[in-house]
C-alpha cells in the first residue's frame, strides 16, 4: 500500500482519484511512526515552502520522512512537496527543507508572467525507468512561482522551458520529484504515477 503523506497543504483528492484509476492501494498518513506500514510514499503540497515545513515538524514527521528515504523504499514529492526535498527555499525568507536533494528553490525572476502555470513541454535529459513511456516533447500542468536549482545535474532527469531551464523531474536512487502536478496530467501524468506505484512493491490493490 502506498502512503500519501497529509500535512494540511496536500492536494489530496485529486492524487488519491488518480491512484485509485490506477488501481493502486493507497492510505492517507499524518503519524511518523505508521509510515513504516508502506511501500512507499508520496509527499504533496500546495502553497508556501516555509508553512509546509512547519506543518511537518508539528507533526514530527520531519524526521521520519528522512529515515523512510534512508531505508531504501520510494519517496516522490509532487509540486511543493518537491521543492521540500531539498535543503532550502528563498520563499518569503529562507527556510530549510529535507535535505534529501542538493539545492534550493527560488522565485522565477524576469519580465514574464509569474507564476509558471498551464500546460509545457518537457524534456528528457536521461533515461530512468521512472520515465519509461514518456519522451520529450510530452505536455504536463505546472503551477508554480517558485523553481528549484538543483546542485548536482545528474539528478535532472526532465526539465521544461519557461524563459530558463526549469526543473521538472529529478531522481536520486530511490528519491524522485516532480514540480508539476501529474494527477493533472493527462495520460503523461498518470504514467509517471503508474511507473512510480510499480517501484512501490506490493503496492498494487
Amino acid at each position: 500500500m502506498i502512503g500519501i503523506i497529509d500535512y494540511g497543504m496536500g492536494n489530496l483528492y485529486s492524487l488519491s482519484k488518480a491512484l485509485e484509476r490506477l488501481g493502486y492501494a493507497y492510505e492517507f498518513v499524518s503519524r511518523p511512526e505508521r509510515l513504516d506500514d508502506f511501500v512507499g510514499v508520496i509527499l504533496p503540497g500546495v502553497g508556501a515552502f516555509g508553512d509546509a515545513m512547519a506543518n511537518i515538524r508539528r507533526l514530527g514527521l520531519e524526521e521520519g520522512i528522512r529515515a523512510y528515504a534512508a531505508s531504501g523504499r520510494p519517496v516522490l514529492g509532487i509540486c511543493l512537496g518537491m521543492q521540500l526535498l531539498f535543503e532550502k527555499s528563498e520563499e518569503h525568507g529562507t527556510h530549510t527543507g529535507l535535505s534529501l536533494l542538493g539545492g534550493e528553490a527560488v522565485r522565477f525572476r524576469g519580465d514574464y508572467k509569474v507564476p509558471h502555470m498551464g500546460w509545457n513541454q518537457l524534456q528528457v535529459k536521461q533515461e530512468h525507468p521512472l520515465l519509461e513511456g514518456v519522451k520529450s516533447g510530452d505536455y504536463v500542468y505546472f503551477v508554480h512561482s517558485y523553481h528549484v536549482r538543483v546542485s548536482d545535474p545528474a539528478v535532472l532527469l526532465a526539465t521544461s522551458d519557461y524563459h530558463q531551464d526549469v526543473t521538472a523531474i529529478v531522481g536520486r536512487d530511490n528519491v524522485f520529484g516532480m514540480q508539476f502536478h501529474p494527477e493533472k496530467s493527462g495520460d503523461t501524468g498518470m504514467r509517471l504515477l503508474r511507473n512510480f506505484a510499480g517501484r512501490c512493491e506490493g503496492g498494487k490493490a
